[in-house]
Parts: structure tokens; C-alpha cells; sequence
């Protein structure tokens, strides 16, 4: 694709952006609710995108599936009150909506698998009516302009204009690195374009291309956006990923699994047991009376998180050295 084509593009996805953007009224909702209360906290939220991350590993599913994935359920907690024990449904549901749209039908996993897999402990037909229900609410039909939109269209930019092939952004570690923001639910509140070009022009500056910072200059001035917002989540940015390569971090894993299992927990997973269903999904927003469960219910129905036990694409090269040594030399003078 020609540049001139791609500016086009990138500006007819600039204009769609903010119709795919979750409430902020209802991230801050989220933001404000203390560990334990009737509602779904950020720690929650960011828990269980944790465990969306290690999923989507784990199946072999895509960047863009998962991000896909978080986009639904962050609009979707931002405009409906749920209780903390439905988290797990209104997630796996989010996750298989992604799937249907972006992956290819011989590698999607068959639904109850995805649930047995997934430790959660609702039916196939609950996962249906769950995104029946999520797809009325948000109306979707088939994509969302997110973050990996712009970072895609920022690289192929990028890569028309560069003179020296060298320079070459990686495109797997940027997208290693939002998936890694995207693990916070600060960064929801974020406009897609201006979080992929921060987490472009900190690879920039890392790699000290001055070709590509001119290149990310024009991005810039073509989409208009003001400085003062670009540096703010280009220090956002990079905070995240200066903690995220921290040894002290816990990072879901982008590996293949090895699980070795007792010969009686094997046949329970190959079992089809009976599991009760969920009660009825409330569809309260979040002006509406609260709710009586609390995010305990999830942890003391059994759901563990699958994050604490896989390991991260944080490894290796896929974040900055220098943040790593310098987070490490702010442990040593602590």
C-alpha cells in the first residue's frame, strides 16, 4: 500500500476512533472501587485481562484477537453494572467473540473447551446468552478501530518512508509492549491513536533513529494531536513498561503450557460434568442500585487466576534494556 493511500487510511480510522472508546464515567467508576466492594475494582479488571493474555497464548490466537478481546470488555464493564462472580463469563465471552471475528474457523477452540480450559465454571449456553448480551449493548457487528489499528498503520508508515532498512521497527515487541499497557486499565482511557504513537516514539527514541522521529513527527501534525497529550502517555508508557520489566512484576506467559495432571484430574477434564448454571445476569448500568456480591465471590468459587502461573513476553527482548536497568538500579538504592 502506497503512502498516500495509508495516510488516508490512517485518517478515516482516526475520525472512527472515539466511537470504540469505553465511557470514561465508567472507568473511573471502576478506578474508584476499593478491592472486596460489590463492584467489578481495577484489579479485578486487570486481572482477568491478565488471564485473556495467557488464553490467548496458550490457543495460539493473535495480537489483534486479543485486543479485540479487551476492547469489548472494557466497553462493555464501562456501560453495565455486572457482579464480580459474572467476570469470568463476560471475559471468556469477549475472548471468543474476538476469535470468531479475527482468527481463521479450523484454529478456533471449540467452546467448552475454552471453558474447561479457561477454569470457569458456567455453561456453553451461559457463554452464548453472554454474548448475545454483550454484542446488543456494545451493537457489534465484526471490528473496532483499538490501539494495534494505528500501531499496524503507524509500522507500514514507517517502513514506506524509512531510507534505511536497519532502522526497522519490531513490530512484535511493540505489540508486546501494548499488550503489556493494556494489561492496566489506565490506559483504556487513552485515544488508540495517541497510545500506539507513544509506544511507537519510545521504541523510536530507544533505537535513535532521527528518519524515523521526523516520520513520527508527520504522524503527528497529520492527525493533529498537541504535544502536552502525546508526552503525557509517552510518560505513561513509559512507567508501565519501566515496571513491567521489573523482576518484582508478575506477567502472564506467552509460552506454550506443559501441564502434568494426576490420571484422576485428567479425567475430570475430559469429562463432561454438570456445572450449575450462573443466575440471571443483571443488566444494571452503573447508576443503578449495587449489587450484594463482591470480587471475593470470584476468588471463593474456585475461578483461579491462570496469570500467577504462566510467565510473560516480557522476557527477553521484548523490553527496553535500559528500563530494566534502571528499574534494577532503583532496587539497589531502596
Amino acid at each position: 500500500m502506497d503512502a498516500v493511500k495509508l495516510m488516508k487510511e490512517l485518517r478515516v480510522n482516526y475520525e472512527q476512533e472515539a466511537h470504540y472508546l469505553p465511557k470514561e464515567t465508567g472507568l473511573r467508576l471502576i478506578e474508584s472501587t476499593a478491592q472486596g466492594d460489590s463492584r467489578i475494582s481495577a484489579k479485578c479488571r486487570d486481572a482477568k485481562v491478565e488471564d485473556l493474555w495467557s488464553l490467548t497464548s496458550f490457543f495460539g490466537y493473535s495480537t489483534q484477537t486479543f485486543v479485540l478481546a479487551v476492547n469489548l470488555l472494557d466497553r462493555f464493564l464501562a456501560m453495565i453494572r455486572i457482579q464480580p462472580k459474572h467476570l469470568s463469563c463476560v471475559s471468556l465471552s469477549c475472548l471468543h467473540m474476538a476469535a470468531k471475528v479475527t482468527e481463521e474457523e479450523c484454529n478456533l477452540t471449540a467452546t467448552d473447551e475454552l471453558i474447561r480450559i479457561g477454569q470457569c465454571r458456567f455453561t456453553v449456553s451461559d457463554l452464548c446468552r453472554m454474548e448475545k448480551i454483550i454484542a446488543e449493548k456494545l451493537d457489534f457487528k465484526s471490528k473496532a478501530v483499538t490501539a494495534l489499528t494505528f500501531l499496524h498503520l503507524y509500522h507500514q508508515i514507517a517502513l514506506s518512508h524509512s531510507t534505511d532498512r536497519k532502522e526497522n521497527l519490531n513490530l512484535e515487541k511493540l505489540e508486546a509492549q501494548l499488550k503489556a499497557c493494556l494489561c492496566r486499565i489506565s490506559f483504556s482511557k487513552a485515544k488508540p491513536s495517541v497510545l500506539a504513537l507513544s509506544l511507537l516514539r519510545q521504541e523510536i527514541e530507544a533505537i535513535r533513529s532521527a528518519d524515523m522521529l521526523e516520520i513520527a513527527y508527520h504522524i503527528q501534525r497529520h492527525l493533529k494531536i498537541e504535544d502536552r497529550e502525546l508526552l503525557l502517555w509517552i510518560e505513561r508508557v513509559a512507567q508501565c513498561l519501566s515496571d513491567y520489566a521489573s523482576p518484582e512484576c508478575s506477567k502472564p506467559n506467552h509460552r506454550k503450557l506443559q501441564w502434568i495432571v494426576s490420571r484422576r484430574t485428567a479425567q475430570n477434564l475430559h469429562s463432561h460434568r454438570s456445572v450449575p448454571e450462573l443466575p440471571t445476569i443483571p443488566e444494571g448500568c452503573w447508576d443503578e442500585s449495587e449489587s450484594e456480591d463482591s470480587c471475593e465471590d470470584v476468588m471463593s468459587s474456585g475461578e483461579e487466576s491462570l496469570s500467577s502461573s504462566l510467565g510473560s513476553d516480557a522476557e527477553g527482548p521484548f523490553f527496553p534494556l535500559h528500563l530494566r536497568r534502571q528499574k534494577h538500579h532503583q532496587y539497589l538504592h531502596v
